[in-house]
C-alpha cells in the first residue's frame, strides 16, 4: 500500500478493522499489498475515491459488504492450472491408491471446485490410479464459493475459455455435459468429491491425508500466516504423504525440515 498521508493511512485501517469486527474476515492473515489491490478495484467499480469514502459506502449500502468479501477472497482458478504441475501430481496419485485402504486427497483451498474436481477426472482418465479408494476433499473458507463448487456448473467467459482448460484430458466430454458455453461436471465425477468450509489458519488440521495440494496460496498471505497454513497441511500428512504447492511459492524456512523435496522446480514435497 502507498497512502498519499497518514489520514490515508488511518483511514485504510480503519476500513481493515472494519473487516475483521463486522464483515468477520481475518484481514490481519493478508498481505497489505493484496488488500490494497482487492480494495482498491472495488473502490473504482464503485465510483469512489479513499479509503474513508469507500468505509462509508460499506456502512451504507447492503450489497456492498458481500461484493467487498467476495472479492477478498482468493478465487483464482482453472481447470490444470499450471498443466505441467499436473505430472508428479499424476504419479503421487498412481502411487498413494495403489496401497492398501482407502486414498484421502485434500484440495486446500479449492475455490470454486476446479481443482478438486480436475483431480477427480484425471483419476477416472488414468487406468493406473485406482478410484474406487480414492476420496477427495475440497475446502475452502469462503462458503458462497463452496455453493458454486457443489453445483459444478463453469460457464466461458470473454477472459475464460473452459474449454482449453479442459484440453489436458483425452476426452473431456466424458466427465462434463457442455451446452454451448456452459459445462456442467458430471455425477461421476462429483462422487469422488466433497466439499465442507475450512480456514487453514485457524481450524486444526486434517488427518492421515495421502496428498494435499495448497496452491497459490501463499504468495498472498504474510509471512506469519504462510508458517501456520504450512503446519496444518503439513501435520494433515500421514507420513510419506505429499504436499504440492504453487510453482512460484516456497515453503517457511522453519516448515522446511518436516518434508523432503521430490521435485523442485514443481513444488512437490513429502513428509518426513
Amino acid at each position: 500500500m502507498s497512502p498519499n498521508s497518514t489520514t490515508d493511512d488511518e483511514a485504510f485501517e480503519a476500513l481493515l478493522d472494519h473487516l475483521s469486527a463486522e464483515l468477520d474476515f481475518e484481514s490481519s492473515y493478508y498481505n497489505a499489498s493484496y488488500l490494497d489491490r482487492r480494495i482498491s478495484a472495488r473502490m473504482r467499480r464503485c465510483d469512489v475515491e479513499g479509503y474513508g469514502d469507500y468505509l462509508d459506502f460499506v456502512r451504507s449500502d447492503p450489497d456492498e459488504p458481500k461484493a467487498l468479501l467476495d472479492s477478498l477472497s482468493i478465487n483464482v482458478t482453472s481447470f490444470y492450472r499450471n498443466p505441467e504441475a499436473w505430472e508428479p501430481i499424476r504419479e503421487a496419485l498412481r502411487e498413494v491408491t495403489a496401497e492398501h485402504g482407502p486414498t484421502r486427497v485434500w484440495s486446500a483451498p479449492c475455490s470454486d471446485g476446479r481443482e478438486p474436481y480436475s483431480l477427480a477426472m484425471l483419476a477416472l482418465d488414468d487406468d493406473e490410479i485406482q478410484t474406487r479408494r480414492l476420496e477427495i476433499l475440497g475446502t475452502d473458507i469462503n462458503a458462497d464459493v463452496l455453493d458454486r463448487a457443489r453445483e459444478g456448473v463453469y460457464r466461458t467467459t470473454k477472459t475464460r475459455d473452459v474449454a482449453a482448460e479442459l484440453e489436458p484430458l483425452d476426452d473431456a466430454e466424458q466427465y462434463v455435459d457442455r451446452d454451448e458455453d456452459t459445462f456442467v461436471v458430471r455425477s461421476a465425477v462429483k462422487d469422488l468429491v466433497t466439499f465442507e468450509q475450512h480456514d487453514l489458519i485457524a481450524d486444526e488440521p486434517k488427518r492421515g491425508i495421502d496428498l494435499v495440494l495448497c496452491r497459490n496460496l501463499l504468495i498472498y498471505i504474510n509471512t506469519e500466516s504462510k508458517r501456520a497454513v504450512v503446519d496444518t497441511v503439513v501435520s494433515s500428512l500421514r507420513d510419506g504423504g505429499y504436499l504440492v504447492i504453487g510453482m512460484t511459492e516456497t515453503l517457511p524456512r522453519k516448515s522446511r525440515d518436516a518434508v523432503e523435496t521430490v521435485d523442485k522446480r514443481r513444488r512437490v514435497y513429502r513428509r518426513t
